[in-house]
């Protein structure tokens, strides 16, 4: 006995047609990815649109020499440092329009948000401070002095705390935001870069450019409890220059930009094991994942490039062209 198991009328036919339809291109959808990836691009003063696939969409003009960026509070901004306008850019992601600028001190590197996303805080370069404005009157609040070239700034979840880096101090700064002072100066690696908090927040880990190193800094005792060091087959150690990372959202692995060794290495978060490394662009640099973590997107500084890497495989998908020097990678949830 054969049951048929067709639509037992046209109506009930185009129902199921278009339940069909749905579904293929709801998995359509989510394949692509709903957000888009937005890289910053140093010498064409301009972001670069992508979907989740790397097809480009198109760009935003913004202030000169664009580098780190943050998305506001409510995901309705982005926000952009920009090094040569002294300013942090307000673009609108509806309009995908610059509306606005807060003045800065002499070329500003990099910032991060307060909890409630109102005020700024930015590693000004050249004047050795980090300083904090308040977005909504585009005005100055107060600065704290660094040792030489600033250039990592990261907020405790709490608001209470902000790191900074020092670049040619070779330190982190812990600043108390309440009494507006460094508390204290926590030795690491040289020319310390960037950081990346644990999500327990019990581990900052600080990438040290100059000595192939990422440091990880317990965050009760504000000592440095351990470091991973990269080697790279075939490259001098010289080369090896680890700047950005990412943490995959899951927690479980830290992906570090090793710079001039044009490969990112995934390492274990808890045995901190470097797992693997991958060959992308020339100086890899800006990090940032998915929202499913699948993809790592790399900004190539020096070859103009950003780099999709499937994180299960651990190989490189495609590169794309990302404008002339690309610096920060942002990819909406």
């Amino acid at each position: 006995m054969v049951v048929s198991t067709a639509p037992s009328s046209p109506m009930a036919l185009r129902t199921a047609l278009l339940a069909a339809g749905l579904c293929t291109a709801f998995a359509a959808a989510h394949a692509q990815g709903a957000g888009k990836v937005y890289v910053s691009s140093e010498k064409d003063n301009q972001i670069h649109v992508f979907n989740a696939s790397g097809e480009r969409q198109g760009a935003i003009d913004v202030c000169k020499r664009p580098r780190d960026m943050s998305f506001s509070a409510d995901g309705q901004q982005i926000m952009v440092v920009c090094g040569d306008s002294n300013a942090l850019g307000l673009v609108n992601v509806a309009t995908g329009k610059l509306t606005g600028t807060v003045p800065l001190g002499d070329s500003p590197e990099m910032f991060d948000l307060s909890p409630d996303g109102k005020t700024a805080y930015v590693s000004i370069e050249d004047e050795n401070v980090m300083a904090a404005y308040d977005i909504a009157t585009k005005k100055p609040v107060f600065e704290v002095k660094t040792g030489g070239e600033p250039e990592g700034v990261l907020v405790t979840p709490d608001g209470k705390t902000a790191y900074v880096t020092s670049e040619v101090a070779n330190v982190v700064h812990v600043i108390d935001l309440g009494t507006k002072k460094v508390t204290k100066n926590i030795k690491v690696g040289k020319r310390p870069r960037r950081f990346v908090l644990s999500p327990d927040g019990a581990e900052l880990w600080v990438t040290n450019e100059l000595d192939a190193t990422v440091s990880v800094v317990d965050t009760k005792t504000h000592t440095e409890k351990q470091k991973v060091k990269f080697e790279v087959k075939g490259m001098r150690q010289a080369d090896i220059t680890p700047v950005g990372m990412a943490m995959s959202p899951d927690g479980k692995s830290m992906w570090v930009g090793l710079g001039r060794a044009n490969h990112v290495a995934e390492v274990d978060v808890a045995s901190k094991a470097v797992k693997k490394q991958i060959l992308v662009g020339k100086r890899a640099w800006g990090l940032g994942f998915s929202p499913d973590g699948k993809t790592l997107y790399v900004a190539n500084g020096l070859s103009d490039d950003m780099t999709l890497v499937d994180t299960a495989s651990g190989k490189a998908i495609k590169t794309v062209p990302a404008g002339r020097v690309p610096h920060t990678v942002l990819v909406s949830k």
